[in-house]
C-alpha cells in the first residue's frame, strides 16, 4: 500500500527492561554509569537506571521498518527526548505520515510511557519505488 499523508501507523508497545536499557547502552558505547548502575543513577537524582537516546532512536528506527519493510531506508532521524524511560515502564510508539514526496516519507513519531512523551521527532525515509509508484 502507497503511503499518504495523515497516515496512522499502528502503535508499537515495547517493555523497557532491565536488560533492554543496560544492552542498548553497551550497543552504543555509551558507558555512562546512569545507564547500567541504578545506585549510581539514584545518586545523580533519578529513581533507577534509565534508557539512552541511542536506545530510543534504535527503537524508533526499527518501528518505522518494521512497518515500511526492511527495504525503506532511514535518511535523516531528528528527535528530542522528553520524560525518562525506566525498567518496568511500557514505551508505546506511534507514527503518522507528515508527507510524501515521491519515494521520500516523512513520519512524525511520538512514544509516550506511564510518564508521559518520552520521545518527540520527525524521520525522513526512502522506500523502494515499487510501494510508492501509483499502479496505472
Amino acid at each position: 500500500m502507497t503511503p499518504e499523508k495523515g497516515d496512522t501507523l499502528p502503535p508499537l508497545t515495547i517493555p523497557v527492561t532491565r536488560t533492554l536499557v543496560i544492552a542498548g547502552a553497551l550497543a552504543s558505547r555509551d558507558y555512562q554509569d546512569v545507564h547500567h548502575d541504578p545506585e549510581a543513577a539514584r545518586a545523580k537524582g533519578a529513581p533507577d537506571i534509565f534508557m539512552n537516546i541511542l536506545t530510543t532512536q534504535g527503537l524508533v528506527g526499527r518501528y518505522l521498518t518494521d512497518h515500511f519493510g526492511p527495504d525503506a531506508v532511514l535518511r535523516k532521524a531528528a528527535i528530542r527526548l522528553g520524560v525518562p524511560s525506566h525498567p518496568g515502564d511500557e514505551l508505546v510508539l506511534t507514527g503518522t505520515v507528515g508527507s510524501v514526496d515521491g519515494e521520500t516519507v516523512v513520519v512524525d513519531v511520538v512514544g509516550t510511557n506511564r510518564l508521559g512523551r518520552h520521545v518527540t521527532g520527525t524521520v525522513t525515509l526512502t522506500l523502494p519505488a515499487a510501494r510508492t509508484r501509483v499502479a496505472p
